[in-house]
């Protein structure tokens, strides 16, 4: 079953952070990262840039603002889509990614629908 968990921390928080900071809990990331692949489950991540880089279109007023609709303590920085059996399975992958980088949630949902795309090759994955 598909999962996806999405990732929210203090962004004050994370961009805060010294290179070395932020370099070492990428480390730890990449080491949960290295065992979801290694065992199938990991399909598409990304690390968001910061809310001040976000534009949202409000639906049923189509008017559209910089920055994000809600106004909250923690921000979406990110996400990850995973293949696992069940909800206790993406919990410990959760968990697995709480012991990488503590602070914050993640938020686990079932994904109903599912369509990869395709990048080009240029595409920017700084």
């Amino acid at each position: 079953m598909l999962y996806a968990i999405l990732c929210y921390h203090s962004e004050e928080i994370v961009t805060g952070w010294t290179k070395e900071e932020d370099d070492a809990v990428m480390a730890r990331l990449h080491g949960v990262h290295e065992k979801l692949a290694r065992n199938g489950q990991l399909g598409p991540t990304a690390r968001l840039r910061p809310t001040e880089a976000a534009t949202t279109l409000l639906k049923n007023s189509g008017r559209v603002i910089d920055g994000p609709y809600a106004e909250t303590k923690e921000q979406l920085l990110g996400f990850y889509i995973i293949d696992v059996a069940d909800r206790e399975a993406a919990l410990d992958v959760a968990r697995d990614l709480t012991r990488a980088n503590p602070g914050g949630a993640y938020e686990l949902r079932p994904i109903s629908l599912f369509l990869p795309g395709t990048l080009p090759e240029a595409a920017e994955t700084v």
